[in-house]
């Protein structure tokens, strides 16, 4: 692993979550460089940006530095469950309004 990849420069701290997570650089460089979402984080210094792979969502925090070049702070992943049960799957949307009229019939 790089402390410089990607064009952005990767904290020892990140580059030892990497490795404690199994985490590949690249993963994390793609959720950085091309996430599905972002938000500041709580106190709006950085950015949290993830990206769902298969089962697992991976999150990258980064900020820009004094001159202007992103920072890759950390990096984790969680697992995300697809699965639709129960009531928790039955929200507004069309899918389930058409999964309740046919369960009526």
């Amino acid at each position: 692993m790089k402390r410089d990849y990607g064009g952005v420069i990767w904290t020892d701290h990140a580059l030892e979550r990497l490795r404690e997570r199994g985490i590949k650089q690249g993963d994390a460089w793609a959720v950085f460089n091309r996430p599905d979402q972002s938000r500041y984080t709580k106190s709006k210094s950085a950015w949290i940006y993830y990206k769902i792979f298969g089962n697992r969502r991976i999150e990258v925090v980064a900020k820009k530095n004094e001159e202007g070049k992103w920072i890759i702070l950390s990096v984790w992943s969680k697992s995300v469950n697809k699965k639709l049960s129960g009531k928790k799957s039955e929200g507004g949307g069309l899918l389930s309004a058409l999964l309740r009229f046919f369960r009526g019939m």
